[in-house]
């Protein structure tokens, strides 16, 4: 490339030139031999030897300075889109690096061309992809999205990561704004679709429910515009409605509703259930918390069918899942047994996780639920109606976390931030209690657990 950074402007020419500098990363992954580049990092503080690091922009950071920290660090080569930076054949310079880490992604999709299942939804999604990866881990290779990452960098990080011997792909999509999802199906070309519901959350982003089941439904868009597939509750009129005539594999909580359909058992402390799927029926005792989690587990039942798994593989697979992150955990504490729900709250799954919990039948319940955030204009209201919803199921403790819960003066003790709470209950300690937590992610709920 001489001594100085080649500019690249076309998609072909950025292709070719990362299938010439980028060698190795897509050489060892097909096994052939030696090449220049090992892996992609975002991150100037994690270059591991052979690295090719993306020089990405934010708010309050640009890539394009620490690149050369980067080469320090241990990268081969920088993609940068500020010239002042390229000083050597070390760095590629292009128009946008997001722009082409999220071509190089799509590139190495295709090349791969490994199935894909594409997740989205309001509530579930990623309880739903660990299921699947839990219940598809029994028979196959699976590559799918680690914690969160299903945004526009998230996914291609995700797909750059897949290797030749991975079998099958699950790539979580998330979105809080249209459009969303309409760019990361062109990156990640999912041959299946899952979405799980669609409900009230990111208003602010989406304006209404119809903003969300729009943005929502750019999954089942590309699914149809490929001739892919989608698994769909059959439950739901709302993806009945958005789905049409897309070939679904469907199911059920309703007896013989789907050809895949499943009954609660039980649900005191985890969740048990009846499945009926391919002419077979069996039992499985889940480490989930919630009913509402049901429609999560039929929905992997189904992908584990369609995949050709056996009952006892697919049992095996849910029943060996244990939640983490603050998603569905319980958790036992030196004074009580606590439900951790805080990972995220909109007023669909606080909803859920209110009604499932007024229906356990345990001792000296608990509850401290904190603020439903980005919900826009309709936020006082939706948090007005959780409030009633509280004073109707008549719980033996409540407490409110959130400067939008406080604003509206409910009939419960509330604090503005967790710390207050914090300190409340060091003062009043809770003990011999059963607690659901549950908030957005923003309040941080799990910082109360150290006084529980």
């Amino acid at each position: 490339m001489g001594n100085m950074a080649q500019k690249i402007t076309d998609v072909d020419a950025l292709y070719a030139l990362f299938a010439d500098v980028n060698r190795k990363f897509l050489a060892v992954q097909a096994n052939m031999p030696d090449g220049g580049c090992s892996c992609v990092t975002t991150d100037s503080r994690n270059c591991p030897q052979g690295s090719m690091f993306f020089a990405l922009k934010g708010e309050n950071f640009n890539g394009n300075a620490y690149a050369a920290k980067a080469m320090e660090q241990g990268a081969v080569y920088a993609v940068v889109d500020e010239p002042q930076y390229a000083v050597d054949e070390r760095f590629i310079l292009v128009d946008n690096v997001l722009k082409a880490l999220q071509q190089l992604a799509r590139m190495h999709r295709v090349y791969l061309g490994k199935p894909i299942i594409g997740i989205t939804g309001t509530n579930g999604k990623t309880t739903t992809k660990e299921l699947l990866a839990a219940v598809l881990k029994q028979k196959y290779r699976v590559h799918y999205t680690q914690g969160n990452l299903n945004n526009h960098i998230g996914v291609p990080l995700t797909l750059l990561k897949m290797q030749p011997e991975d079998e099958i792909g699950i790539i979580e999509m998330g979105a809080s704004h249209p459009g969303d999802i309409q760019e990361l199906v062109e990156i990640a070309c999912p041959n299946a679709g899952l979405i799980t519901n669609v409900g009230k959350a990111h208003l602010l982003g989406f304006g209404s429910f119809e903003g969300v089941k729009k943005t929502k439904g750019e999954l089942y868009d590309f699914i149809r515009s490929t001739g892919g597939f989608i698994f769909r509750n059959a439950d739901n009129p709302d993806l009945a409605e958005m789905a049409g005539d897309l070939p679904t594999y469907g199911y059920s909580l309703k007896p013989q509703g789907a050809p895949v359909w499943g009954q609660v058992t039980a649900c005191e402390t985890f969740l048990e259930m009846d499945i009926h799927a391919a002419e077979e029926t069996f039992h499985v005792k889940t480490n989930l918390i919630g009913a509402y989690n049901a429609e999560n587990v039929l929905a992997a039942v189904t992908v584990g069918t369609v995949f050709g798994l056996t009952a006892g593989q697919i049992r095996a697979g849910i029943e060996t899942y244990v939640p983490q992150n603050n998603r569905s955990m319980l958790k036992k504490t030196e004074h009580n047994t606590v439900v951790v729900d805080a990972y995220n709250a909109n007023p669909t799954s606080m909803r859920a996780a209110l009604l499932n919990f007024a229906q356990m039948r345990v001792p000296h319940r608990t509850l401290i639920l904190g603020d439903m955030l980005e919900l826009g204009e309709q936020s006082e209201a939706e948090h007005r109606a959780i409030v009633k919803l509280l004073e109707s199921c008549g719980f033996e403790q409540v407490f409110l976390v959130g400067s939008q819960f406080c604003s509206i003066q409910p009939p419960f003790p509330h604090f503005d931030t967790v710390a207050s709470l914090r300190a409340y209950l060091t003062e009043h300690p809770i003990t011999g209690s059963h607690i659901l937590l549950k908030g957005s992610r923003g309040i941080k709920l799990e910082e109360v657990l150290e006084v529980l």
